[in-house]
């Protein structure tokens, strides 16, 4: 691994490159230096926004794969990965990031289909065979574990059901950040009752006070009507005008507002929006 000095001498040039250049795909160089670096975050908002200005880029989603995979983002490395390899091809670096992924993933099997292909291709290369014990060694641990605890302690139906692998939670912090980084989202916004915006991930230059203002007055609007109504609680509210399409929906005592453009696919942004709430951590809300 590079030294600090040798980290931090990458990262000024690649800043000096973006700065005379925005549009430059040297930004994929910047967010693994920062990665490397141990500045996970700073890497992850980098390659976000390089990855805006270049979609197509492949090299780009496989250094978002390695930042996910550290941030603990297993299913989201897994997706950023496959995409780089769709871009660009396979190649014995990206398939050995999507082994270690597996890995993660307690998907011991299709890790190790991929690293045996890649044991033929390359017999002698050390990584490949590290993680080739590990995927090995894994499951048997795992199996040894269950089959200690079941003779310890015999279990009913219902409590074999609780040692089923967890769903991994996320934070609201990480709930932004994933909506912000779908193709044609512009901005992600979480407004307090008041209209004030408590977090943002927000690039446009319409400063994003002005939204969380209106926004909270035009659901206070829909709110009062609709109890008028009897119609009950509303789910998401969707507005659409000229290029601009804004979707908001009540998060407890907040409301998450997602600006993007006539470009999202929206039945992608309802599937993401649905999976990633689904995992956000309940003492967040």
């Amino acid at each position: 691994m590079a030294n600090i000095a040798e980290l931090d001498d990458r990262i000024a040039k690649c800043n000096k490159i973006l700065e005379e250049n925005p549009n430059s795909q040297i930004f994929a160089a910047l967010a693994e230096a920062y990665r490397k670096k141990g500045e996970v975050d700073k890497a992850f908002r980098t390659c976000q926004n390089g990855l805006r200005i270049h979609p197509d880029y492949g090299a780009g989603h496989v250094v978002m794969a390695k930042i996910n995979l550290d941030k603990g983002m297993y299913d989201w490395a897994e997706m950023e990965a496959l995409r780089g390899i769709e871009l660009e091809g396979s190649s014995h670096a990206a398939d050995l990031l999507l082994a270690e992924i597996y890995i993660y993933k307690g998907e011991f099997a299709r890790a190790t289909r991929l690293l045996n292909k890649l044991n033929i291709a390359d017999p002698q290369n050390q990584n490949v065979k590290k993680l080739m014990d590990i995927a090995a060694k894994l499951p048997l641990e795992s199996a040894a574990r269950i089959e200690n605890a079941a003779k310890q302690e015999p279990a009913s139906v219902s409590d074999k059901t609780i040692r089923l692998k967890p769903v991994e939670t996320i934070s609201m912090s990480q709930l932004l950040d994933m909506l912000s980084v779908i193709a044609a989202v512009d901005g992600v916004l979480l407004i307090n009752r008041d209209g004030l915006v408590a977090e943002a991930r927000w690039d446009e230059d319409v400063p994003h006070d002005l939204y969380g203002a209106v926004v909270r007055d035009i659901e206070s609007t829909i709110q009062s009507q609709i109890e008028i109504a009897r119609f009950g609680k509303y789910e998401n509210v969707l507005l659409e005008a000229g290029d601009l399409i804004i979707s908001f929906l009540p998060l407890g005592e907040s409301l998450l507002l997602i600006k993007a453009n006539r470009h999202i696919n929206l039945g992608t942004l309802r599937l993401k929006l649905t999976s990633l709430l689904g995992r956000l951590a309940v003492d967040t809300i």
